[in-house]
């Protein structure tokens, strides 16, 4: 038997004023209805960095600057294996307010409330680290 195909995804903990700001999912998709960190699939020969920005002009219609990188986490899903490739990053300062051109709806929450938030399974290590790089 073959391994699973793992699938790639960039996602952004986008820091304003001590808050992250966080999407959540429509609900007819994958995991409706609960909060995530913003971004999406890489596409094939793309470079995560360069994934990350298209993902938030596209699901946010804002940019961003990268400020540094957490650790990379795998989780299995029933149907699905995604690597999750996290990034710590601001508003760049040329930057539209973020919109849910994608999700149904966003909202900016202090580090220490996301626990409370319902989160896909696959977010929870990138928490725990956020958490413990701030401590």
């Amino acid at each position: 038997m073959s391994s699973p195909t793992v699938i790639p995804v960039v996602c952004a903990l986008i820091e304003r004023d001590g808050r992250i700001l966080m999407a959540q999912r429509p609900p007819h998709k994958h995991l409706g209805l609960k909060w995530e960190f913003p971004g999406g699939k890489i596409e094939p020969g793309e470079a995560a960095e360069a994934a990350l920005h298209r993902e938030i002009r596209e699901e946010l219609g804002c940019t961003i600057e990268i400020l540094h990188t957490l650790p990379r986490t795998t989780h299995a899903y029933e149907k699905v294996t995604i690597e999750m490739i996290p990034f710590v990053a601001r508003l760049a300062t040329d930057s539209a307010e973020p919109h849910p051109h994608e999700h149904v709806a966003l909202q900016w929450i202090e580090p220490a409330g996301l626990a409370s938030l319902d989160l896909p399974a696959a977010d929870d290590p990138i928490v725990e680290a956020y958490l413990a790089l701030r401590r």
